[in-house]
């Protein structure tokens, strides 16, 4: 054998492919894979799925050049895009680690790419996906400027924009640009992110030939169906056939894509001939487009990019989204914490400060194999305080202790004492002329109410003094109390902002009512980033924040059956509530006790149902967690 003949055949290479298409027997193609990857010596990551494959492979060329072969004489696979490209081995094994290229990860998931952001809403048809243009077609698009070449509709002049369907580590250092057509980023975090940014910019995507393209072509799939399910107005979306990669062997010098382009491999990136760098680092804003010393922001845990001048060891960063919503090291203020792994119910746990809170919250991030919880942001009720509320869902809490971990806030309305008095001095069988009315409670034993909407003629606590109540509790009161919304949605935008992240909310009556004004709003849900919200004996408040049609925020609505004890807030009440979430994402526990949050069984075990939904991306190992939310939707 020669010595070129041998350097061929150690040549290394990644292979990169997906297919949508029903797979009949998925143990079956598990087995092919398992046993063709291993003989083969690949390593990466193989996914499967009822509706097809998605695979990133590396290894010795000849061995990938086989597998293609052996792939293609499976016929689930005609018409299979193989993008194999020759590079050096990987080098850096902190990045090929993270990039899963020092072992085989062969799984069956239930989707190839995670477009939704909860596990509750169902993904889009993939049949309804945009047509493809190859990289000539896409190119000539772009050439043309806006004279549509549209295939199934008139060629009508339409304005033609681009969509990048990438994170914004991925389009910081590489994206398209074109003279007359605007290039939409929308900066997010996670491809699970993007249906909320298109259903908040819908307006500048309507009526328009929509462009769109990602890295290698699968993600785009989806978020095209997605967009065209949208309807009239949203006909006219198409995807780049290959993604980057191919667009960048079509044209080598770039042609319309300026920068690199982000890949899901020891690569890191891939350039063209263009050498300029489109990228720059965070600290001194200096052109810097090298990943490879896998910095992270410490909140979010989002790449960013830190040139060698401003890389120091031990130090932290924060993303310029994480900027954006005011959140900075040290930045951090207090709040009342359950760590489910402290409860207990002889033990009162104490606030905790900025510097442990921002330890744990790193602690998850940086390595630690333990799994992290779901922190859920705890709203009281009206007249209630963090400090209440925490001691009332000690049993929720130590039964949820493998699962989450309950962060408890004041609202920001401080409510005056009131007390209902009872008479004393009577006697049933004479009149008195000596009524006196029993004395409020001691002061000093009192610790503040508070409350998230207040009546409008509320002017808080004016007072050390205890108010007398007007006249008998009315169970109607909270119809009531409508004001205060704005300053309470500054103040959770502040908790979350300094205190964040939080995957979901879980509100008490009142504080049930709050929860639900905000995820009715995907302009907050999306700046506030939770992915759930709980709500307990919750109702609806006559607010126009409320009208903005089916919610589709994934919800779990607690509250008693029509023969409960709820005297506070009517059953039906709760069920309107429910009735103004989309069926598809929400689920409904009526209970048999009164104005609680239930956790005896059954009940405990549908909550502990709904809650795991939401933690099968982020209990994983810090390698994994490193290749889900933010690599696992591979090109």
């Amino acid at each position: 054998m020669s010595e070129i003949e041998d350097q061929d055949q150690h040549q290394y290479g990644i292979l990169l492919y997906y297919k949508y298409t029903q797979i009949p027997d998925l143990n079956e193609l598990l087995g092919f894979y398992e046993s063709n990857c291993n003989s083969l010596g690949l390593l990466g990551r193989v996914r499967l799925a009822p509706h097809g494959v998605n695979v990133t492979v590396g290894g010795k060329l000849s061995s990938l050049e086989r597998h293609i072969s052996e792939v293609k004489s499976n016929r689930l696979f005609e018409g299979t895009d193989f993008k194999l490209a020759t590079c050096h081995r990987p080098s850096n094994d902190k990045v090929a680690e993270e990039c899963g290229f020092t072992s085989l990860s062969i799984r069956i998931v239930k989707e190839l790419v995670t477009l939704a952001s909860h596990p509750l809403l169902k993904s889009p048809q993939i049949s309804n996906a945009g047509p493809h243009l190859s990289a000539i077609e896409f190119h000539s698009f772009l050439q043309s400027a806006g004279k549509l070449l549209d295939k199934e509709s008139p060629t009508d002049k339409k304005e033609l924009v681009l969509l990048d369907a990438r994170n914004l580590y991925e389009t910081r250092i590489g994206k398209f640009h074109a003279p007359n057509v605007d290039t939409l980023d929308p900066q997010i975090r996670q491809y699970s992110d993007l249906p909320s940014w298109i259903d908040e910019n819908g307006d500048q995507l309507k009526g328009k030939c929509v462009l769109m393209y990602c890295t290698g072509g699968i993600r785009c799939e989806m978020a095209s169906a997605y967009l065209r399910s949208k309807g009239a107005g949203f006909e006219n979306v198409f995807q780049l056939f290959g993604g980057i990669q191919r667009y960048m062997e079509q044209y080598p010098d770039g042609g319309y894509f300026k920068g690199k382009n982000f890949v899901f491999d020891h690569r890191i990136s891939v350039g063209s001939s263009d050498a300029n760098i489109m990228g720059t680092c965070l600290l001194c804003s200096s052109s810097f487009d090298d990943y490879s010393s896998r910095c992270r922001c410490t909140y979010c845990r989002m790449l960013v990019l830190v040139c060698g001048s401003c890389l120091k060891e031990g130090a932290t960063y924060v993303c310029e989204l994480c900027k954006k919503h005011g959140k900075g090291v040290g930045s951090m203020g207090t709040v009342e914490v359950v760590e489910s792994k402290q409860i207990s119910p002889d033990v009162e746990l104490s606030t905790v400060s900025p510097d442990t809170k921002l330890s744990s919250q790193m602690s998850w991030r940086h390595g630690v194999r333990s799994p992290r919880k779901l922190r859920i942001l705890c709203l009281h009720g009206f007249r209630q305080n963090a400090s209440g509320f925490k001691g009332r869902t000690a049993a929720l809490a130590k039964k949820l202790k493998h699962i989450a971990e309950f962060i408890f806030i004041d609202g920001p309305h401080e409510v005056p004492f009131i007390y209902q008095p009872s008479i004393s001095g009577t006697d049933d069988n004479c009149e008195s002329s000596s009524v006196q009315p029993s004395p409020p409670p001691p002061l000093e034993n009192c610790k503040k109410k508070f409350a998230w909407f207040v009546a409008p003629d509320c002017n808080g606590r004016d007072g050390s003094d205890w108010k007398i109540a007007d006249g008998p509790f009315d169970p109607l009161q909270y119809q009531q109390q409508t004001d205060g919304l704005d300053i309470s949605l500054t103040h959770l935008k502040s908790v979350f902002s300094q205190e964040g992240p939080f995957d979901g909310i879980l509100g008490f009556s009142q504080g049930a009512a709050m929860a639900a004004v905000v995820s009715a709003q995907e302009r907050l849900k999306s700046e506030m980033n939770f992915r759930f919200v709980i709500l307990c004996s919750g109702f609806s408040l006559n607010l126009v924040e409320m009208g903005c049609g089916l919610i589709k925020c994934p919800s779990l609505h607690i509250y008693g059956s029509d023969h409960g004890k709820d005297r506070q807030i009517a059953n039906q009440a709760s069920k309107e509530l429910a009735f103004l979430y989309d069926s598809g994402c929400s689920v409904v526990i009526e209970h048999d006790r009164g104005h609680i949050i239930p956790t005896r069984s059954p009940y405990i075990d549908e909550i502990k149902d709904f809650l795991k939904r939401f933690t099968q991306v982020i209990n994983l190992d810090p390698k994994a967690q490193a290749l889900n939310c933010i690599t696992l939707p591979l090109d």
